[in-house]
């Protein structure tokens, strides 16, 4: 329970104080820019794992902190983010890092347009273009669906249920036109309305610790079939 408050109030000062400096730092550059600093000193970890995405990323951390204990995974989410956001600090939070796969968990901000109208062939190309980047460093890229969500309680009435499938379908397609790795949490954590059930997450979006759970298991799978090959 403490955690759960603990994590509420965070987004909650975050939104704040995002849209006092919203203009100034609008992708939110300076979040990282001390832990990346020394990530950079460190040596290189061959096996590092950068996670980036939006506040489902983030919580990660905060409801189970003990399943990044003893991985080499790096969390790179910041609430309330879209792909544009993540597209523009990709270079400092991503490749900067040096790492040798990058999760990207992108797209449902874009849907409730917490910046902006946003098409989903607008969201896919966002997503396509951090593919790209990481190809073009060294860098292996694993692309995850969109979560599913019946709808966006601060942002009610867009259709989610109806729209991520169909742009999870255009990651999956682009995955398997960049031969890579495609994250199909959708179909492990979906209900009959394409929403995520109470047990998984309890506000319908962001996951509680079971269902984080089942996402755990799907991307130690990936990572490690990743770095095998």
């Amino acid at each position: 329970m403490f955690k759960s408050i603990k994590y509420i109030l965070s987004l909650f000062i975050c939104f704040i104080s995002c849209n006092i400096s919203y203009s100034q730092d609008w992708a939110n550059l300076k979040r990282f820019q001390e832990a990346n600093y020394s990530l950079m000193e460190t040596a290189k970890n061959k096996n590092r794992v950068v996670l980036m995405g939006n506040s489902i990323t983030e919580g990660w951390s905060i409801y189970r902190p003990e399943f990044f204990e003893g991985k080499s995974y790096i969390n790179r989410g910041i609430g309330g983010q879209t792909t544009p956001q993540m597209l523009l600090r990709f270079r400092q939070d991503v490749i900067d890092l040096k790492p040798a796969i990058v999760v990207i968990l992108a797209g449902t901000n874009d849907i409730a347009g917490n910046t902006g109208p946003m098409t989903l062939e607008q969201i896919r190309d966002n997503i396509l273009s951090m593919v790209e980047l990481a190809q073009s460093n060294n860098i292996i890229p694993i692309v995850a669906s969109v979560l599913p969500a019946f709808d966006y309680p601060w942002r009610p009435g867009l259709q989610p249920n109806i729209k991520i499938p169909k742009l999870n379908a255009m990651l999956f397609k682009i995955s398997n036109e960049k031969k890579i790795m495609y994250l199909d949490y959708f179909t492990a954590m979906a209900d009959e309305n394409n929403g995520l059930p109470k047990a998984l997450a309890s506000d319908g979006v962001h996951p509680t610790k079971e269902g984080y759970k089942i996402m755990e298991k799907i991307l130690d799978k990936a990572i490690s079939d990743s770095l095998k090959n």
